[in-house]
């Protein structure tokens, strides 16, 4: 019901220090340590969430807790299980709710299944855990266990909730309600925004942003050769000659016009390094807006041709665009039986296009059977993409935004809180007013098509803005700060 998760592979201090334009970071990220480890010492933190890959918690955790232990914190991993397949779709649901999404109506059969699986994860959380450690317990999933444990032992614990909406509505107030017993037994909640604190953990909550580890193989710089190589071996372009690395065991692979799956390659080069290329890649789930965004997409290219007054650039920048439409293997994701549906959804409208739109799109499932794959293939997609979407209708924060971002790419958001604390409109990139809207997505693409100059400068200052706010050493900052303060509190 809950094992330990061993770090790999990751980058040490000094190796970021090497990087002149990373090295001030690390010398203030070492200078506040330093006053903040004794009162950690003897003290074990736990991260407790529901799944070591796929989705953003997973990517989160390895390069905190790698840098934690480099600073001298005994921290540790732990992933929360469950045998019985409907408490993940429970917590599906009230990952919706919270959202404002679904249907609202949680009984007693909801919430003893919830309070069942929860005891026998605290039971397994347990074996692990000793008087005096620190227990950060990431979302919805693990938070009964964590309360339970809370309450059973001597332990600070808290409660970090990547997601949030910043209204009440009747969906919202059934999410709480129904979570209230379990995040009252918390020490300490972390969100990500301000609007998103409930009002059970009022005057509880402290306000930390996701980062990004810039030496992840997602977001290290990528000279041209690796950069061709992993997008050829990884079967998202065609293998220009012999190679020096071989491919990788599982492909990236692209929905076909019959409706099989084969490697992206097929039936044609999607053309990553010489179109337009506009991208969105995320967990297959709606209220990641993939059916609007491919929407707002096939009407941009529809109209092309009844369009007067276009200049040759412009035109020929949309009738040139592609657009890339990116996800994890949904049956990869344990704790996201939702995936399968969303992906299905795509596919059946993507089948009723007309064939040559259907050129112009392609959806692509990543391999999730190596990490480090997975990981390349999604910073060389986004290296290779003029526009990096993240059409959400709701996002707790959104990190392949961030990711985008770093490599000064040109960004398109939706008014998503998550997005909006990153996105500055018209100096980082764009935000959509209405996501779910196809004509004015549309108008947004074709703006950032139009104008090369543009995706530049935004590109550039979107870099900035994450060097300055979202890269890993603020966050382990301010975590450090938030357990030395729950200790001190215990």
């Amino acid at each position: 019901m809950a094992h330990l998760v061993e770090l790999r592979d990751h980058v040490s201090l000094r190796e970021y220090e090497s990087i002149a334009h990373l090295s001030r970071a690390v010398r203030e990220l070492r200078e506040e340590a330093a006053s903040l480890l004794p009162g950690l010492k003897g003290h074990r933190v736990w991260m407790v969430n529901s799944t070591s890959h796929g989705g953003g918690v997973a990517e989160l955790l390895p390069p905190l807790l790698a840098v934690l232990r480099e600073l001298g914190v005994d921290a540790n991993w732990l992933v929360m299980e469950a045998d019985d397949p409907h408490f993940f779709r429970l917590t599906k649901r009230l990952h919706n709710l919270i959202h404002g999404q679904g249907d609202a109506n949680l009984g007693e059969a909801e919430r003893a299944l919830y309070r069942q699986v929860s005891r026998d994860a605290a039971k397994a959380i347990e074996r692990h855990v000793s008087p005096g450690d620190v227990l950060v317990v990431h979302d919805p999933q693990p938070l009964g266990a964590g309360a339970f444990l809370r309450k059973e032992m001597d332990i600070a614990a808290i409660w970090r909730c990547h997601i949030g909406l910043d209204r009440q509505t009747p969906e919202t107030r059934a999410a709480w309600a129904f979570l209230d017993e379990y995040a009252s037994a918390y020490d300490h909640a972390v969100f990500t925004a301000p609007e998103y604190i409930p009002g059970c953990l009022a005057g509880r909550a402290t306000i930390i942003h996701p980062a990004i580890d810039p030496l992840s193989h997602k977001n290290r710089d990528l000279s041209i050769h690796k950069l061709v190589g992993i997008l050829a071996d990884g079967a998202l372009i065609p293998t220009p000659g012999p190679m020096l690395t071989p491919p990788f065991p599982k492909p990236a692979k692209r929905l076909q016009r019959n409706g099989t799956w084969a490697p992206a390659t097929e039936p044609e080069d999607i053309g990553l390094l010489h179109r337009p290329i506009v991208t969105q890649v995320s967990r297959w789930d709606r209220l990641k807006g993939f059916l609007p965004l491919m929407e707002g997409f096939v009407a941009l290219k529809r109209d092309l041709d009844s369009r007067a007054g276009l200049d040759e650039w412009h035109r020929r920048s949309v009738h040139l665009a592609r657009l890339v439409l990116a996800g994890p293997h949904p049956e990869s994701i344990e704790d996201d039986p939702e995936g399968k549906e969303v992906l299905a959804e795509l596919c059946k409208v993507y089948a009723s296009m007309k064939p040559e739109l259907q050129a112009d799109v392609a959806i692509v499932v990543l391999p999730m059977s190596s990490k480090k794959h997975n990981a390349l293939l999604v910073n060389a997609l986004q290296r290779c993409s003029d526009i990096v979407v993240q059409n959400s209708l709701q996002e707790g924060f959104g990190l392949t935004v961030t990711e985008a971002m770093w490599k000064h790419a040109a960004v398109m958001g939706s008014h998503a809180v998550g997005l909006r604390q990153q996105i500055r409109p018209d100096l980082d990139g764009y935000l959509v007013t209405n996501p779910e809207d196809p004509r004015e997505i549309a108008a947004r693409l074709d703006d950032l098509l139009r104008d090369q100059r543009k995706r530049e400068m935004l590109g550039r200052s979107a870099q900035q803005r994450v060097h300055d706010h979202f890269l890993i050493f603020t966050q382990v900052r301010r975590w450090l700060a938030l357990i030395s303060n729950a200790l001190d509190a215990r």
